[in-house]
Order: C-alpha cells, then sequence, then structure tokens
C-alpha cells in the first residue's frame, strides 16, 4: 500500500520541486488539497492527520504551528522550513553528515531539512573539523552566490518582472550583509564550529544554481592542514556517497572559466566539492549544487526515502 503524504505549503517553491520529482512514483500518494481550501484550517489539520508523513514547506511560524497541531499525533514529520534545525527532539536531515545519520533520520518521528547554503558549508568543514584540519574556532569567511529561486515565489517574481531588468544584470547582489544570516546556527552547530564564520550570501541572474566558496588563510591553519590532507579526508568520508561528487586536487591555474558555474548541477540531486590549493598555503573551499535539488527539494527527498524504508536514491536524478 503506497504511503500517504502531505505537503503543507504544496504550491511553495520547494513543494513544487519535491512534487515533480515523486510524480509517478507508486510507493507513495501525494494528499492534495483544491485550491480553495489550500489555507483553511480545517481542511488543512484533517490533511496533516491523515497522512502518515507530513512534509512542511511553510514559513517557520506556520511550520511550528503545524508542528504543534501535530504534537500528540503519530504522524511524522519532515520540515523545509527553518524552525527546527536546531531544536531539540528533531533530527538533522543532512543523511552524509557523520555516520548513524542515516539511522536516525530513518526512526526519528521529527526530521528537520538542512538549508541549501548550510548543506554545503557542513559538507565541506565538517570532515576536516573532525579530522583536526580545521579548528572549530577558525574564523571562516563564506562567499556564497545563488540562483533567485532560493528566496521562494516573492523574489522569482521581483527577478523575473520584466520591468525590474534584474535578470540581466551582468554581476550577483550581495545580501543580509549586516544581518546574521538564518542559516548560522545550524552551520555552526551541525559543522561543529564555534566560531561564527562570516557570511556573504548573493542572488544572481539565473532561477537555480549555487556556488559556496570558503576562504582560509594559511595562519589560521593547523600545521598538518594542507590542501592533499583537506582532500584526502573529503575524498575519505563520501568514498561511497551517491550524490557526492569530490573533485581531483587541482590548483585554479588549471580552471577554466566554466570550472566554477554555479548551474552545473541543476536539475540533479548532486553536490561538487573541491579543495582549491593556494601557493602561499591558503586554502579555498568550493561547493557547487542546485540550490532547489541537493539543497532542498532532493535532500528531502532522501530523507523521505529514509523514513519510508526505501533505497534513498530512488526518484532522484542524478
Amino acid at each position: 500500500m503506497a504511503a500517504k503524504i502531505y505537503i503543507d505549503g504544496q504550491a511553495g517553491t520547494t513543494a513544487l520541486r519535491i512534487r515533480e520529482w515523486l510524480a509517478g512514483r507508486r510507493d507513495v500518494e501525494v494528499i492534495t488539497l483544491p485550491e480553495a481550501l489550500r489555507k483553511d484550517p480545517v481542511a488543512r489539520k484533517q490533511a496533516l492527520q491523515d497522512a502518515a508523513i507530513v512534509l512542511l514547506c511553510l514559513p517557520d511560524d506556520a511550520a511550528k504551528e503545524a508542528a504543534a497541531w501535530l504534537a500528540d499525533a503519530p504522524v511524522r514529520i519532515l520540515d523545509a522550513s527553518t524552525a527546527h534545525r536546531v531544536a531539540d527532539g528533531w533530527v538533522y536531515g543532512l543523511p552524509e553528515l557523520v555516520a548513524g545519520q542515516r539511522d536516525q533520520i530513518a526512526k526519528a518521528k521529527r526530521v528537520a531539512n538542512p538549508g541549501c547554503y548550510a548543506s554545503a558549508v557542513i559538507l565541506l568543514t565538517r570532515p576536516l573539523v573532525d579530522a583536526g584540519l580545521i579548528a572549530p574556532d577558525t574564523a571562516l569567511s563564506i562567499h556564497a552566490l545563488s540562483g533567485y529561486s532560493g528566496g521562494g515565489r516573492a523574489l522569482i517574481e521581483r527577478w523575473e518582472n520584466p520591468q525590474g531588468g534584474l535578470v540581466n544584470l551582468p554581476h550577483e547582489a550581495p545580501y543580509s550583509i549586516g544581518k546574521l544570516h538564518k542559516h548560522i546556527p545550524e552551520i555552526m552547530r551541525h559543522g561543529a564550529l564555534n566560531t561564527e564564520p562570516q557570511f556573504l550570501p548573493n542572488v544572481g541572474p539565473f532561477r537555480c544554481g549555487m556556488r559556496v566558496q570558503i576562504m582560509i588563510p594559511a595562519k589560521a591553519l593547523p600545521k598538518t592542514a594542507s590542501a592533499k590532507a583537506m582532500w584526502e579526508a573529503l575524498a575519505a568520508r563520501y568514498d561511497k556517497e551517491l550524490f557526492i561528487k569530490v573533485e581531483p586536487l587541482t590548483d585554479a591555474g588549471e580552471a577554466d572559466e566554466s570550472s566554477f558555474d554555479p548551474q552545473e548541477f541543476n536539475d540533479t540531486n548532486r553536490i561538487s566539492l573541491r579543495i582549491l590549493p593556494h601557493q602561499s598555503g591558503h586554502v579555498i573551499l568550493t561547493a557547487r549544487l542546485d540550490n532547489l535539488g541537493k539543497g532542498a527539494a532532493g535532500v528531502a527527498i532522501q530523507n523521505l526515502n529514509l523514513m519510508l524504508g526505501v533505497k534513498e536514491d530512488t526518484g532522484l536524478p542524478r
């Protein structure tokens, strides 16, 4: 019998990608509400109660409200919002985080899907912290670039409005320059960092795609932390991962303009990780992914598959 899945916030950007990638699967039945009832509290509560697993694709406050409605219900929750990523009683839904994470997700009643920027940073840094190649108190500097779909419907409409001219912008646009970005708490907790990184997110004139770069000066690294040692740590950690590709260790001189394309992995659930050494001993860590793929909907389906007890890559494009 197909498991009943309800996506609360079914018209949101992440939800639409999830629904697209779940289409055609026989092991799940996606419950949908008519448009007229989509925001009706009574209809939503009933749909939530009728599901085996609920995916919350909602703003934080609405996600907290929906989770509270299900506090005493047997329904399992997978929350794609920021609301519960560092909350007690919730399992962090990044399957590749550490050994045993998949088992925790598979058994959990409450799973918090990771953020797109956070997934990239954590997958790059956590193995290096665990290996002693980055100290937890290292002051990291992160430059990140995302397609405008990362901001949801409002940002999509703003960037695609022909009167605004933003899609023809010849440069990226920084945002949240003076604010604490919502992904910082999960980056610190699940990346095993105890010093807040400097984080500069940017939006580019393209719909999907992401590139995250972490700059680490030579003097901030332990003596044992060569680029080669860092590459070996990532390669060993992710050797058997289906969706993580650790690029060969090369310097930036061997790269060309397309080597850092943030859109290369669009429409897949893959993420590419790379270590770039500098002759002065500095290191750049780079990740590229689809912000709506491995950064949102793809990892949500990974988590859903684990919770359902089916193969983790079921229905996911590589």
